[in-house]
């Protein structure tokens, strides 16, 4: 691997293509692609402690190799921040599943107290040293799945205007992406003070 690679601790499709766009310097490259044998546990408290503990294990599996990773979730505002960092893991069916056990632990709660905030955080390793970006979108959680598109808690998740994430095309999504922007903050602290 050549310094202008970069491992993204990820098969998501969506995130791969994301991350090539917005890092075009680099070549990124699935972790599948070089190791299939890390797997990480996610075990810290925050969202960018999570996303740092996974790009620098596998920063220093792959002999310092560049590499990037992320940890997203929600936290309800009525439910104390709940599911947090357990957002994928806190419930054990599919996101659909998980989705509507948060819309009814919410049955007949006001709009006001549904606010709920996307915590995006990102962390780009190499060997020990690391940066890290972390970005909020804020919600509120629908009163019922709504939308085609999207994954995860998406159809969930709306936005000021109504719409949930799931409703917007992927144009739409990609302007207020939590991710999108975590990724482009990533951009600017490699140009300002690179890794190497």
């Amino acid at each position: 691997m050549s310094e202008d690679e970069i491992v993204i601790a990820s098969g998501n499709k969506g995130k791969i293509r994301e991350a090539q766009e917005i890092l075009s310097e680099f070549k990124i490259i699935p972790l599948s692609e070089v190791s299939d044998d890390i797997d990480v546990e996610e075990d810290k408290d925050t969202f960018e402690g999570n996303a740092i503990k996974k790009a620098t294990e596998i920063s220093k599996h792959l002999n310092g190799k560049k590499c990037i990773s992320d940890d997203t979730g929600m936290e309800i505002e009525y439910l104390n921040g709940f599911p947090g960092v357990y957002t994928k893991r806190w419930h054990k069916g599919s996101d659909r599943d998980r989705n509507l056990e948060i819309v009814n632990k919410l049955k007949g709660v006001s709009k006001e107290n549904r606010k709920v905030k996307c915590i995006t955080a990102i962390a780009l390793a190499e060997g020990e040293k690391v940066i890290t970006a972390v970005t909020i979108l804020d919600g509120y959680i629908a009163e019922a799945p709504r939308g085609e598109y999207g994954f995860g808690f998406d159809e969930i998740f709306e936005l000021e205007n109504g719409k949930t994430l799931a409703e917007l095309s992927m144009h739409e999504k990609n302007e207020i992406s939590a991710r999108r922007k975590a990724l482009e903050i990533i951009r600017e602290k490699l140009e300002k003070d690179s890794l190497n």
